[in-house]
């Protein structure tokens, strides 16, 4: 399926876009439709749901039990977004929309962004910022192109592997024609659940990791008033 765009003025909305829109619309949609009817003896489908929810929230709490109310919404919806992204290339006359680099670019933003947001809800501007200069305001510009590549490198390697992915598939259809439809299907949807858990899990660490640098930083400063006061 080659690619298309639909030009609106100086806007152009390519079918990955478009696609993304759908899937993110869809799932709002169907969950307002599945927790209108929660009920506390639940069916097979809300069952289901719960179970789905609650392997997320330990997911989350394994890596930062503190803050794992606040960081749920974020990282479930990444990975339930990118697992239907992922997927849905393997239905006909769809591409997943995460083989297109301004996609993935998009959603490495959203983790940058969300780093810095979590960091200073969790210790205030001041504090959060302060620790881009320690140990020394030498260290900000090593800070500053740390967030900036590892923003880059999560955008490139979910892109290329999702791309890699369905060129590996294509030239498997070309040697062996349709002779291995359902390993190659399997390889694909093994593939796509495996790159929408580590860029999740990603997301999760960098934000994880801002939170606790805060805390130490936060603990260290309370620590030397107190040596001070003694």
């Amino acid at each position: 399926m080659s690619e298309w765009s639909i030009s609106l003025g100086p806007l152009q909305l390519t079918n990955s876009l478009l696609t993304s829109f759908g899937i993110t619309l869809g799932i709002v949609l169907i969950s307002l439709l599945l927790t209108r009817k929660s009920a506390l003896h639940p069916s097979g489908t809300q069952v289901m749901l719960e179970g789905i929810v609650g392997s997320i929230e330990d997911a989350v709490h394994a890596v930062q039990p503190e803050h794992t109310r606040q960081l749920m919404p974020l990282i479930g919806t990444l990975w339930i977004f990118l697992v239907i992204a992922n997927l849905i290339g393997i239905i006909p006359g769809f591409e997943s929309p995460t083989r297109d680099l301004s996609i993935t670019s998009a959603l490495a933003m959203i983790v940058f962004f969300s780093v810095h947001w979590f960091g200073i809800r969790s210790q205030g501007w001041r504090a959060y910022f302060n620790h881009y200069l320690t140990p020394t305001p030498l260290m900000l510009p090593f800070h500053v192109i740390s967030e900036l590549t590892r923003t880059l490198a999560l955008a490139v390697r979910l892109f290329g592997n999702m791309m890699s992915l369905e060129i590996a598939a294509l030239l498997v259809l070309l040697v062996a024609g349709f002779l291995a439809p359902v390993p190659l299907l399997m390889l694909h949807i093994v593939e796509a659940l495996v790159q929408a858990y580590i860029f999740g899990i990603l997301a999760l660490i960098y934000i994880a990791s801002a939170l606790q640098s805060q805390q130490r930083h936060l603990d260290k400063s309370q620590t030397e008033k107190g040596n001070a006061h003694e």
